[in-house]
């Protein structure tokens, strides 16, 4: 008389753990083929940013915020001139920034002080340095405001937005 084998609990499960594992494994090659091409970088890996001329540095004028979006129409910015040389600032006097101005916390749109040189956030009272590469000053947000990345052409005097530095708000990634 032959017995029926009993399947187990822990042999179904292994039967079947083995079973999804192949099949993922069949998949991956495949998924592979339809990938984006992306750049490796020091930190990871990081999709092209567009470059996107944003107007010509004699155009600013201190404490008067130049407004553009970058690096797509959903992600409002602003380039501003601060009136001295301050660090990652392009032009002439390498004193032009950019930053998103979606709030970190919850994307309330921030509002350029020029008198103290803050993004403040009139949602929960969050404020970020202009001078200091968008660093949070106080309030609910936890990371700094992202700055866009600039390029300061001598001969033409463009300035142009080439990257961005921190994750815009509400994003999994900044190059959709």
């Amino acid at each position: 008389m032959s017995e029926t084998p009993i399947l187990t609990r822990r042999g179904f499960l292994k039967v079947s753990g083995s079973g999804g594992v192949a099949a993922a494994a069949a998949l991956i090659p495949i998924a592979s083929v339809h990938a984006q091409p992306a750049e490796p970088t020091a930190t990871g890996v990081s999709l092209p940013y567009p470059e996107k001329s944003i107007g010509a540095a004699k155009q600013l004028t201190v404490e008067a915020p130049l407004q553009f979006t970058y690096p797509d129409e959903g992600s409002p910015c602003v380039a501003v001139k601060l009136g001295r040389p301050t660090p990652g600032g392009v032009g002439p006097e390498r004193d032009v920034v950019a930053y998103s101005t979606l709030c970190t916390h919850m994307g309330c749109p921030t509002v350029f002080d020029g008198k103290t040189k803050t993004f403040k956030c009139p949602c929960h009272f969050s404020e970020f340095d202009a001078e200091r590469a968008g660093q949070m000053i106080c309030g609910q947000a936890t990371e700094n405001l992202p700055r866009i990345l600039l390029r300061y052409d001598t001969g033409t005097d463009a300035i142009a937005a080439v990257g961005v530095e921190g994750l815009i708000y509400g994003r999994q990634a900044n190059v959709l």
